[in-house]
């Protein structure tokens, strides 16, 4: 079975291979293969599954040798897949998600029948560039598939090519991620010339031998190229602006692929970040996790954009996971529960928010919409059911792994633990407050966009979506329901090979005082939002009249801002100085030269007039000065 794991990236790169090269002549067919293939993918991988399962817990771990792709002097990278229960559960979760995002693109996309196909072909390739990121053997085929997922990123988010801001959030997310691509490639240089190899079992077994400087310089870079595919701080501003792109897009990228890319690097290279010298680098993934869920909450409870509320949970969910696999062998295992529930409820609450703007003429201000759980029932139902997960309500999926994510944090002990679990705690109740406006503006209280027309003039007329989009949430409403429970149990004994055994630690408050404590912040935030906006009329045009944190919340916290000062200027900068350096110093030299050279020859051919006379004078002159210097040597 494991022997053509292949498959896994030959189905989905093969489908979009068909559409992009077949152009027209696969209008017709073109969603139905491109979902096909990903389907495929998911059953072989299904297969693969069990058949991994059936193994002892040191068969888990195999290496599957391709060919030899770059046998260059002392580099020498294979082209192989690493089969065991880590990249076998990521490859369960992309194409598992990504196949109920398919189905579900086909009624969504269902209006744009010219370009469908196209669509479909850069959601294959999303998927097999994402495939290719968790399945090599090694960091150079890893920045394979990392490249190839920030391409295909970039044509999905720019997917409508005519609308500006469309254009400028495929550069933004293009151009971020490249920095913290930045940070990869000098951490796998390092590797190679400290180690020799990029390959990750030769890196794993001699890690341990590298200085501790060199542990936490690759442990710190490896963060910053997670950083910028996850979206966490300071990279983060790209995240929410790529919901410019159609919504099947939105909820692929943040819930199966993308950003999960980052947080599966960290628990990839758990080898080096469990090192007791890779404590220091182990210290910043939690800062930055923490940051980050702290910021995503905060900026969550300003916006009024449906899609860019549910891309800021993101940011603070995946702040959650990179905080969990910050904590090394006590929270790598939790990091990917919490990452796989998230699968679920958040591809369910993207595509609901899909639906609603379906149904909604693309309406997505929330504070025009209201009252439409009556109007798309089967979309309320599987929304809040995902809403709640993501809150943490009790037993549902989100119950399960944050509360676990909480507790570990705590458990760090002394000052740090206060610090991070604290932190994680006030994430939870304002997460539960957000959510819970988002429920009351989009589908509570009466409906206040009635005598409303949308931005094209046409007026309101909310209807539930077709089966093609409502079945797909209807499957990941069971899964934020159960998938939690099911997974809290089995998954850490599960990804031991790849990961290393959980650690249990227990910090001054038991699991159960945790969980009950958040149980309570979350009541009260979302006590807070139904106070707030649960109440009375709600405007339709949100106030202008605010005070600073809100505004500050409005401005993503001045994300942009910082981004700006720290990379964008400085790199401006720095091109003026190298383009005044290329003018004036090395063309200004060339130049310089040339012109020297130019003038005195210029100068010399004057000597040439073409008279005999002038020659025979010369060179009697001539004749007169070498004789006169003999003279002079001789008698001196």
């Amino acid at each position: 079975m494991a022997g053509a794991a292949w498959l896994l990236l030959v189905l989905p790169a093969a489908g979009a291979a068909v559409l992009l090269l077949g152009g027209r002549r696969t209008d017709k067919w073109g969603h139905l293969l491109g979902s096909a293939t990903v389907i495929a993918a998911f059953v072989y991988g299904v297969l693969l599954f069990f058949d991994t399962t059936g193994q002892g817990t040191e068969d888990r771990l195999r290496d599957l040798h391709l060919f030899d792709w770059i046998p260059v002097n002392a580099l020498d990278v294979e082209f192989g897949l690493r089969l065991d229960p880590l990249s076998v559960t990521f490859v369960l979760l992309i194409t598992g998600v990504g196949s109920l995002i398919h189905i579900y693109s086909i009624g969504y996309m269902s209006h744009e029948l010219r370009d469908r196909r196209r669509f479909f072909a850069y959601l294959n390739l999303f998927v097999a560039a994402m495939l290719l990121l968790v399945l090599g053997n090694s960091f150079v085929t890893l920045y394979f598939g990392w490249e190839g997922v920030g391409l295909a990123s970039y044509l999905l988010i720019g997917w409508y090519q005519g609308k500006d801001f469309a254009a400028t959030a495929a550069k933004k997310a293009f151009l971020m991620n490249r920095v913290g691509d930045v940070g990869l490639a000098l951490a796998i240089f390092l590797m190679f010339k400290n180690i020799g190899s990029t390959q990750y079992d030769v890196v794993f077994d001699k890690i341990g031998q590298q200085s501790t400087g060199v542990i936490v310089a690759i442990g710190v870079l490896l963060l910053l190229g997670a950083c910028g595919k996850s979206g966490q701080f300071p990279l983060q501003a790209w995240l929410p602006d790529a919901m410019a792109g159609p919504t099947p897009v939105s909820a692929l990228i943040h819930a199966a692929t993308m950003v999960t890319a980052g947080v599966y690097l960290i628990a990839r290279s758990s080898p080096l970040y469990s090192l007791a010298q890779a404590g220091d680098a182990r210290l910043v993934v939690m800062i930055i996790g923490a940051i980050t869920l702290l910021l995503g909450c905060i900026i969550g409870c300003a916006y009024d954009d449906f899609k860019k509320v549910l891309a800021y949970s993101t940011v603070s969910q995946i702040g959650y996971m990179i905080l969990a696999v910050g904590l090394g062998p006590a929270g790598y295992a939790l990091g990917i529960l919490h990452l796989l529930t998230h699968g679920f409820f958040k591809a369910g609450l993207f595509l609901g928010a899909g639906s609603v703007m379906h149904g909604m003429n693309d309406e997505g201000d929330i504070r025009r919409l209201g009252g439409l759980a009556r109007k798309m029932p089967i979309t309320f139902i599987t929304w809040t059911l995902g809403y709640l997960a993501l809150i943490g309500f009790p037993f549902l999926s989100g119950y399960f792994s944050k509360d676990a994510i909480i507790e570990a944090a705590l458990a760090e002990g002394g000052t740090r633990g206060w610090i991070f679990g604290g932190i994680a705690l006030l994430g939870a109740g304002l997460t539960a407050f957000y959510m819970t406006r988002l429920l009351i503006l989009v589908f509570l209280g009466k409906p206040r966009w009635e005598n409303l027309k949308s931005a094209d003039g046409r007026s309101y007329h909310p209807h539930e979506s077709g089966p093609t989009m409502t079945i797909p949430m209807i499957i990941l409403a069971v899964g934020s329901v159960a998938a939690g429970g099911v997974l809290s149990g089995m998954l850490p004994e599960w990804l031991e090979p790849a990961v290393g055994k959980l650690q249990e630690e227990h910090g001054p408050l038991s699991a159960t005082v945790v969980s009950v404590l958040t149980v309570v912040i979350s009541a009260l935030g979302a006590g807070i939002a139904f106070l707030l906006f649960g109440r009375g009329e709600q405007p339709v045009t949100r106030p202008q009249r605010v005070s600073f944190p809100v505004r500050a919340a409005r401005a993503d916290l001045y994300g942009n801002h910082l981004n700006e000062a720290l990379i964008s200027r400085p790199g401006v900068w720095l091109t003026r100085f190298l383009v005044f350096v290329d003018n004036r110093g090395v063309d200004g030299l060339v130049n310089g030269i040339a012109a020297g050279l130019g003038g005195s020859s210029g100068r010399l051919r004057r000597l040439q007039t073409g008279f005999v006379r002038s020659y025979a004078l010369s060179m009697l002159g001539g004749s007169i000065l070498v004789i006169a210097a003999l003279l002079m040597v001789r008698f001196a």
